[in-house]
């Protein structure tokens, strides 16, 4: 049946040629257990390669009843592996992502066997190994020996004439490989079982032919092929062939084990689609659209000036690419270098202080009364950061401001970082928020729906948006919904669980009453502050003294509700708790006459938490400890030497405006921030000469530290808006096209990325018999699944946001129905989602096909 004549194996190398075969001559009965025994390198898993036609030989020839192989094409071994070869490995080489029945399945798919006959066989194959139970887990659910078994299943499940296997009881232990060597001998009964081995002792025991390999040549053979043996000269069964079905199950299976890149990879090749089905949506409305808007935007948000500003307007330049024009004459073979990195860098270094203290008296100075006269209102920010609490929870005790809930999902390393890049954002996810000082700016935002308005320090109002909606964000952050709910669906997230999200207490509606009788607790930044022994020790990791402080803190009251107006610009309001001035007045007062307070401003030269001067920052020794400091330190339980020691280094370095700022002290002189209202369009350009008479003023006078920089975000955005609004569809479809490439490249991308990731299974396909075009349709089929689910996720997402932006658009211009895609829109688009995606595929898939299969078995 299988005949070897001279095999020679050459591998060149850029040194030398290595011969792994050198002239190998052998011949197989029909059905015999033969075992290939050797050292490591002496050839045995080539000379296994070659018999099984994943790897050639260099010379000689492969005689398969009685028909040479010599003039074999690819499609012929194919064939032969997939009818005349199962492969039994020592890895098990299963496909993961396919459950234990399926693994069996391949085999059979790529004969044609229909699909019952398929699951029938297959089934049978598992229960002859022992695994009939086992059918529906993955292969990651198995022991080593079980999965060993599924591989032996896969195997004969073609009914194969030859079993090729490669240390299959390599990773197994002693008890689980004689299993092994039991269903091989009994499969040698009418097969023949080639299988290499280290083992010796599980050789000779087991198989009715031992041969040795020495360097590449057979030294010795037990039982040696009688040449008067007759062979069987039976046809090679027909061609294998993977159908488009069978690709499209692997894929999508491979798929759903990466559903959150899946998902993320189709939303960003679907953005195209949804910028030119928006387009086709919007072409008679978007107009419109922009000039009804325009003026409001610019008048509903104020020129926000920071006590640290950087130049964006440079950055923005900086990145976009726009430099000064050069008169410099530049050859034409000569490539030239664009500042970049460095002008984003000097960027973000010249950022500067901002006097604000002096820009207070000047705005509230006789000489600002033109600045005065452009806005309906002047908002300070001082930076005070409010420490609430709610200890009426089913989480228990919760922090509400600054956001515990931040802290418990991880998050607060993030929104620092945002929030030193660029000012203000933090207060996006908080739920604690300040009302606007002036009566004219807080009613042109909002209404009152019940109760009053805030009047005392302990007083709050609750806040909805224009649809009386409040996220649950926002509940969850206050406590009014459990917090260990959502961090557990999102740690579940995070892992890879895409189980919907389900919440066992999230309330539809809730009364006014119910969002009333809320109650909270105030804590002052100085009571998160304990002295013992002498000593000033940070207790806000402290829990159980948290709790203590809690328990004895002023309790807030909410005394309304109010709700944000529809004509109010920024929209998206997640609800909240809203303070009046006073509370922030209240803290401030609280905190400046606190014993720690007083302490530190008594001692300026010293720092209250180490006990040295601020410019010492050496860390404590306890060696050098004085004998006053050490009864100090014996008196102390254990968790507050600890506690000490904690809020010794962390303030190591700190300087005395800096201790202030921790114990919640404000100069009411000096703000954080200053927000001008203007009253309109042309005021907010009037403030932005006002300003710029100020900074001149400072010149002349010689003050230019006291110089504002600022960066109007939304006037730098709304100012370039007219030049572009006649050009804005072709600008629009102009950039959706290049989306639309640049998607197609990252699905390309990600292609090759999946052939990487999959290189095993490509060398599990090819010796099973799958063909390079059957290894090639596979990421076809992978990339027609996300260019379809791009296509038609664009398209869904494009309806659902028609709907709201056919509302907006109405109540704007009074058009109705003007976002409306047509459906024959829709399947073009589809269809170009599904093409493109193919093209990008195209080349990842064909260099998965030419993949070596024996490299690509070899791979982890």
């Amino acid at each position: 049946m299988l005949r070897c004549e001279n095999i020679i194996k050459d591998y060149p190398t850029s040194e030398e040629v290595v011969h792994a075969l050198k002239g190998v001559s052998l011949s197989f009965r029909n059905n015999e257990f033969v075992s290939i025994l050797g050292q490591s390198g002496c050839g045995k898993t080539t000379f296994l390669n070659i018999i099984g036609g994943l790897d050639h030989y260099t010379s000689g020839d492969l005689i398969i009843n009685g028909k040479s192989t010599r003039n074999y094409k690819d499609k012929d071994w194919d064939t032969y592996r997939n009818h005349k070869i199962g492969f039994v490995f020592q890895s098990y080489n299963l496909i993961t992502h396919q459950s234990v029945l399926s693994n069996v399945e391949l085999a059979l798919t790529l004969s044609g066997v229909g699909k019952e006959e398929r699951k029938k066989r297959a089934i049978e194959a598992l229960t002859k190994v022992g695994l009939k139970d086992q059918i529906y887990k993955k292969p990651t659910q198995l022991s080593g020996g079980q999965m060993q078994r599924v591989a032996i299943a896969r195997a004969i499940v073609n009914n194969p004439d030859i079993i090729l296997a490669d240390e299959p009881t390599g990773a197994l232990d002693s008890s689980t490989s004689i299993q092994i060597m039991e269903i091989l001998k009994e499969i040698s009964k009418d097969k023949l079982v080639i299988m290499v081995t280290h083992n010796p002792e599980l050789a000779q025991k087991y198989s009715s032919r031992i041969i040795r390999l020495s360097d590449g040549e057979v030294i010795s053979d037990s039982n040696p092929y009688n040449e008067f043996e007759e062979l069987n000269n039976s046809q090679i069964d027909k061609k294998t062939s993977m159908s488009f079905k069978t690709a499209l199950s692997l894929s999508l299976n491979n798929l759903m084990t990466k559903k959150a890149r899946t998902i993320l990879v189709s939303f960003a090749g679907s953005i195209g689609i949804i910028g030119i089905a928006l387009i086709l949506s919007l072409s008679n409305g978007v107009q419109s659209y922009i000039d009804s808007v325009e003026s409001d935007t610019m008048t509903a948000y104020p020129i926000q000036i920071q006590s640290t500003t950087m130049d964006m307007t440079s950055m923005m330049e900086a990145m976009a690419g726009k430099e000064e024009s050069s008169n410099e004459k530049r050859e034409d073979n000569q490539i030239y270098t664009r500042s970049f990195v460095n002008d984003v860098l000097e960027s973000i270094a010249s950022s500067k202080q901002n006097n604000l203290e002096e820009l207070k008296k000047y705005i509230e100075s006789e000489q600002g009364k033109e600045l005065r006269e452009n806005t309906r209102a002047i908002e300070y920010s001082y930076g005070l950061n409010l420490n609430v609490y709610n200890e009426d929870t089913d989480s228990g005790l919760i922090q509400v401001s600054p956001n515990g809930l931040i802290d418990k999902l991880g998050m607060s390393d993030m929104v620092d970082l945002r929030s030193q890049f660029m000012a203000g954002t933090s207060d996006a996810n908080e739920v604690w928020l300040q009302l606007p000082d002036s009566n004219t700016l807080k009613e042109s935002e909002f209404e009152l729906l019940e109760g009053s308005w805030p009047q005392n320090y302990n007083e709050v109002v609750i806040g909805v948006d224009s649809d009386n909606n409040i996220t649950d964000y926002a509940l969850y952050s206050l406590g009014l919904l459990n917090q260990d709910e959502v961090v557990d669906s999102y740690n579940k997230i995070l892992q890879g669980d895409s189980n919907e999200i389900e919440t066992t207490n999230n309330k539809k509606s809730y009364s006014y009453e119910e969002l009333m009788n809320s109650k909270f607790k105030l804590v002052f930044n100085c009571d998160l502050f304990e002295k013992v022994n002498g000593i000033w020790i940070d207790q806000s990791d402290n829990e159980d003294y948290i709790k203590n402080v809690v328990k004895n803190a002023q309790e807030v009251k909410v005394v309304g509700i109010i709700r944000q107006k529809d004509n109010t610009m920024s929209s998206g309001m997640l609800g909240g708790i809203y303070y009046s001035s006073k509370m922030s007045d209240y803290v401030i007062e609280q905190c400046e006459n606190s014993q720690i307070v007083k302490e530190q401003k008594e001692n300026k030269d010293i720092n209250i938490f180490t006990g040295n001067s601020f410019k010492s920052n050496e860390k404590l020794d306890f060696s050098s400890l004085t004998p006053q400091q050490q009864m100090q330190f014996a008196s102390m339980s254990q968790e507050e030497m600890m506690a000490y020691m904690q809020t010794y280094n962390d303030n190591m370095n700190a300087s005395y405006e800096s201790n202030l700022k921790k114990m919640g002290v404000v100069n009411l002189d000096s703000p954080s921030q200053i927000s001008l209202y203007a009253k309109d369009f042309d005021s907010k350009e009037a403030l932005a000469d006002c300003i710029e008479d100020y900074n001149d003023l400072q010149e002349e006078n010689g003050n230019s530290n006291n110089v504002i920089s600022y960066s109007d975000m939304v006037g730098m955005m709304i100012s370039s808006v007219s030049s572009v609004v006649n050009m804005i569809s072709y600008v629009l479809i102009g950039f959706v096209s290049i989306s639309l490439v640049v998607s197609s490249i990252m699905i390309g991308i990600i292609t090759y990325i999946s052939v990487l990731e999959r290189t095993k299974e490509i060398g599990i396909l090819r010796s099973i018999g799958a063909s390079k075009k059957d290894v090639s349709r596979v990421f076809n089929a992978e990339t027609f699944i996300i260019g379809l689910t791009s296509g038609c996720m664009g398209i869904f997402i494009t309806i659902l946001l028609n709907i709201p932006i056919s509302t907006i658009v109405a109540s704007k211009t009074g058009v109705e129905h003007i976002a409306k895609l047509p459906w024959q829109g829709a399947i073009i688009l589809i269809l170009i989602s599904l093409v493109l995606t193919l093209i990008a595929g195209l080349i990842p898939s064909k260099y998965a096909s030419k993949k070596d299969p024996v490299e690509a078995l070899r791979t982890e």
